[in-house]
């Protein structure tokens, strides 16, 4: 697994072995980042179930300005600790050791606001509620990615997203403008 494009590209992110993490590949990074383009660009990123970090790195790799991460794996967090420190993006990083939804539960009214928010929940959990927080809150201005099993239905929403498919992953993006 590697950094795609941007100042980082080609550098190596670790992953933990095994079958615990389910890092993005590559080519889905690669095909999510086209879709963003410049969105990026200088946003403040939210990586929820962030694992080894790749969405966040890989933003900050393409010009975002900071990011938060959050995990809750021991395991997933020690592979981010060192993919943020040995990138040299400590500065520009935040871990925050946490579920991910009770993390978006708790966002402070006097947060700064995220551009950009990466969701990449393990496939097996019900992504129901992670969908009613994020849709229902205002703490997010640009656009959400929702990363998920291609044959798995989302619940019907309240507002209009573009699901795209690469195998067996899909993302589906809700911007706002």
């Amino acid at each position: 697994m590697r950094v795609v494009a941007g100042r980082l590209g080609g550098r190596v992110l670790h992953a933990p072995p095994g079958a615990a993490l389910r890092p993005t590949s590559d080519r889905v990074r690669e095909a999510i980042f086209s879709i963003l383009g410049d969105t990026v660009v200088g946003a403040r990123v939210l990586d929820l179930y962030a694992g080894t970090g790749a969405m966040a790195i890989e933003a900050q790799s393409r010009g975002a300005g900071e990011a938060v991460c959050v995990e809750l794996d021991p395991v997933a967090l020690r592979a981010l600790e060192r993919n943020v420190t040995g990138l040299g993006l400590a500065a520009t990083t935040r871990i925050v050791r946490a579920r991910a939804l009770d993390f978006c539960r708790r966002i402070p009214e006097d947060e700064t606001r995220f551009n950009v928010v990466f969701c990449d929940p393990p496939y097996r959990d019900d992504p129901a509620p992670i969908l009613d927080v994020i849709i229902a809150s205002d703490w997010w201005d640009r656009v959400w990615v929702l990363e998920h099993a291609a044959r798995q239905a989302l619940p019907e929403l309240p507002v209009e997203a573009e699901t795209r498919r690469w195998g067996d992953t899909a993302a589906t993006f809700f911007w706002r403008t």
